[in-house]
């Protein structure tokens, strides 16, 4: 690994969403666990998609990553019609967890967060669930709300808030729900930081709307009908606070954005370093979706910055930001390739005194 995380002004709390805290990523080589901080730290994201972790030491000036994994479980797959985690599914995340076990025993993490979010929110047989991973990983999972979800994404992504702009509307578009947040700064402050103005959750994500409206083939109107339903649930939203948007940019954490980018980027594979922070303007999003959306289901399977694990999913994920686009008219995206996991180690290591808060 060769991720180092530094601190530096970042949010300010407001509201109930809590504590915000920064994270700014910068590529340097590598350094054993043990020679970084005081300690080893875990955060863990199973989310109705994935299941990703990340493992860090404290430094001086932040943490740096000793340790990660991302893998594609489909934990959602068919919740929203059957109301339950299937059987499949169950099978896929124990595996995944079990090498996330493995990593952290290895590591010798200690300070650990480990969640779980809208398909353990969703989902009758969530605590059955969590009661048989805990049996067999050990593992004993945290099921978040939607509110500490958009707080923690927020507390991941925001050191990526243009510096000269007012704020940002971000957005993270999940498996099973996408949250939405209004940063911004406000000018009476002598030293002016984003504060979080509002948010919101939509029980709608990339799993949840390809099941019900179909991923592999999608049409021109399959995808206009997928953009409305969206819509209509962001539209409250941004009636209220998708006003006066002057010196505001998109900043989007998701599989959705960083697949685009990829794509948008011609890469042969997908590389983090080249998508994180990075800026799309609205002509780059647009050309990109239609790209997409002239490709069959075979050929986004063999693109390497899709794969056969997004092929079905990544339009649906066009579709949630189309909806978010149309509502927030912004010229500017900022990619972000980190989220949930960078915010709870922050928030961690804050808490413990690892790092100073600022």
């Amino acid at each position: 690994m060769n991720d180092h995380t530094r601190l530096r002004d970042g949010l300010v709390p407001h509201g109930e969403l809590g504590a915000m805290a920064t994270a700014a990523l910068a590529t340097e080589p590598p350094v054993p666990a043990q020679m970084s901080g005081t300690g080893v730290y875990a955060a863990l994201d199973l989310g109705t998609n994935n299941c990703r972790l990340l493992i860090a030491c404290p430094t001086s000036d932040g943490f740096r990553v000793v340790d990660s994994f991302s893998r594609i479980i489909r934990l959602g797959e068919g919740v929203s019609a059957t109301g339950c985690i299937s059987e499949a599914a169950i099978e896929r995340a124990i595996a995944a967890l079990s090498i996330c076990r493995d990593k952290i025993e290895l590591r010798k993490a200690k300070r650990l967060r480990l969640i779980a979010t809208e398909a353990c929110r969703a989902a009758s047989n969530a605590e059955g669930f969590r009661s048989r991973v805990a049996a067999e990983t050990g593992i004993e999972l945290e099921v978040i709300d939607r509110e500490t979800e958009a707080a923690l994404a927020v507390l991941g992504c925001s050191p990526l808030v243009d510096p000269r702009g007012r704020g940002a509307i971000l957005f993270d578009i999940g498996g099973g729900s996408t949250e939405l947040v209004r940063i911004e700064r406000d000018p009476a402050d002598e030293n002016p930081q984003p504060r979080i103005k509002a948010w919101m959750s939509i029980p709608l994500g990339v799993v949840t709307l390809a099941e019900h409206f179909g991923g592999r083939d999608v049409t021109r109107e399959t995808y206009a009908a997928m953009e409305e339903e969206v819509a209509r649930h962001v539209a409250p939203f941004a009636e209220e606070h998708g006003r006066d948007l002057a010196g505001m940019h998109l900043l989007g954490t998701s599989g959705t954005v960083t697949t685009l980018a990829g794509i948008h980027l011609n890469l042969v594979r997908y590389d983090r370093r080249r998508i994180d922070s990075i800026w799309m303007d609205d002509a780059d999003i647009t050309a990109t979706i239609n790209k997409l959306l002239g490709m069959s289901y075979e050929q986004r399977a063999n693109n390497n910055c899709i794969s056969i694990e997004r092929a079905d999913l990544v339009l649906a994920g066009c579709a949630i930001l189309d909806a978010i686009r149309r509502a927030f008219p912004l010229p500017r995206l900022r990619v972000a390739d980190r989220g949930l996991r960078e915010g709870m180690l922050v928030e961690m290591m804050r808490e413990d005194g690892a790092l100073r808060s600022w």
